[in-house]
């Protein structure tokens, strides 16, 4: 029979090789990025659920996109802090792929989701007239559950295919977490077919939506400019830059760990950028998106106010 074989019970995370006390600093640093991360975007799904005046297509995309940023960072943070105070960096086999699989699953579905806020502004700004029309219920939970599905298949696909490699050593993973390009060099095995599915996969969730709101948003440069008021072309560019900001930041940096061809002076610029996919990305999208927004200020003193002296 052709079961898997793998030597390896436990990979050793490397992280940064640095001094004991700027890891001691990194600690606290990245453990109060990561509380932030979590407090802000928790405030940003509970207020999209408790006013209904965020009931809409924008705030409901939003609401899964705090989700998806909480469940990422807690995927890779947790264990990223314990390393740094702990010199025994040992994870086993099993919570590994683990790790990869949610990694991927998050990742794939939020790049999908960030195609969903795409259309969402093309209809709103380009037709408005048909917006609540097109972008109803319906379709709306159509787009999250094909995200979602969409983005956990890719990542079992992966998963399935790195079980199937054996392991036999060396066992260090020169990362912060269990990436999957940094687990597939332990293989003692051929990974080309891995590596063929992982471009497939990042030429649907990446260079495909890229290209689908690159023109959207060329449709939405021409529908703002046609706009007359000059208080309504600042209020179109002001939503639409907020989207921008954030998928050139998420798209930018996964094309570049995973498109571009790798190397060794690669691998520290690799971990950094990693990181700010895991612990910056999901700190920033709140306030990107939601804080400085003028409704979710509003909302927020509504719900404030609500409270019981």
């Amino acid at each position: 029979m052709g079961s898997n074989q793998s030597w390896v019970t436990e990979f050793v995370l490397l992280g940064f090789q640095l001094s004991t006390e700027m890891e001691a600093f990194l600690f606290w640093t990245f453990c109060l990025f990561y509380i932030f991360s979590l407090l802000a975007n928790g405030m940003i799904f509970g207020l999209i659920c408790l006013d209904l005046r965020l009931h809409t297509p924008m705030y409901f995309f939003l609401s899964h996109l705090a989700i998806i940023d909480m469940s990422y960072a807690s995927n890779n943070v947790p264990k990223m802090l314990a390393n740094l105070v702990n010199q025994k960096r040992t994870i086993s086999f099993v919570p590994c792929i683990m790790q990869t699989f949610l990694y991927l699953g998050f990742a794939a579905t939020e790049c999908l989701i960030l195609v969903a806020m795409s259309y969402d502004r093309f209809v709103a700004i380009c037709h408005p007239l048909q917006y609540t029309v097109i972008m109803n219920r319906r379709v709306c939970n159509v787009l999250v559950v094909t995200s979602w599905s969409c983005g956990f298949i890719l990542s079992l696909v992966h998963s399935v295919l790195l079980l199937r490699l054996p392991f036999c050593g060396p066992r260090e993973v020169n990362h912060l977490f269990c990436e999957i390009l940094s687990v597939l060099k332990l293989a003692c095995a051929d990974t080309w077919i891995n590596q063929v599915v992982l471009l497939a996969a990042c030429m649907f969730v990446l260079v495909g939506p890229l290209c689908l709101m690159l023109v959207s948003y060329l449709c939405i440069l021409f529908a703002i400019l046609r706009i007359q008021s000059r208080e309504g072309r600042r209020k179109a560019f002001s939503t639409c830059s907020s989207h921008l900001c954030v998928v050139g930041l998420f798209f930018g940096i996964a094309m570049l760990v995973y498109m571009v061809p790798d190397s060794n002076q690669r691998e520290e610029l690799e971990k950094i950028l990693s990181l700010f996919h895991s612990l910056f990305n999901p700190m920033l999208n709140p306030l990107i998106y939601s804080l400085r927004n003028a409704q979710v200020k509003a909302s927020l003193y509504r719900i404030l106010q609500r409270r019981p002296m």
